[in-house]
């Protein structure tokens, strides 16, 4: 489902970065925003441990990738060009198959929970680095007098 989820993501940001809008603010200047693969390893033992990093090949994306991830693809991935576009027509039908009676996934919801889990994940290593910056500000900021009393 996440790798349907992201190709049909990857269709509507080439549906925005192709239209007549996007093309008059490129003329003004406007540079295209990337897209995010966040935290791309495999949660499940029963897939490939590189599984999200061959199937999400695509031009401007950013893949941020656990170590053990790079190391993994590094090891034994298989790298090929342009994989988000592969099978594009089965990722709407892996999606559209969520509503049937027996399954019944409200992926509006799912998608809900996720953006407030993905939020909230990073709040913490935000407020971390920003506690971290401010401790570090103060040290240098010191006089000798102030840090000798």
């Amino acid at each position: 489902m996440a790798i349907a989820n992201a190709k049909i993501a990857y269709q509507a940001y080439e549906d925005i970065f192709s239209s007549d809008r996007w093309q008059a603010l490129a003329e003004h200047g406007a540079s295209p925003q990337r897209l995010l693969w966040a935290s791309t390893s495999t949660k499940n033992p029963d897939y490939s441990d590189v599984m999200y990093v061959e199937e999400l090949v695509a031009d401007n994306t950013v893949n941020t990738i656990p170590p053990s991830t790079l190391e993994a693809f590094a090891d034994h991935g298989q790298p090929q060009p342009d994989t988000v576009h592969r099978d594009v027509k089965g990722a709407y039908q892996v999606i559209a198959h969520l509503n049937h009676p027996d399954i019944q996934i409200n992926l509006d919801s799912v998608m809900a929970e996720l953006i407030e889990e993905g939020i909230d994940k990073f709040i913490q290593p935000y407020e971390s680095l920003m506690s971290s910056i401010e401790e570090k500000t103060k040290a240098v900021s010191e006089t000798p007098e102030q840090v000798a009393s």
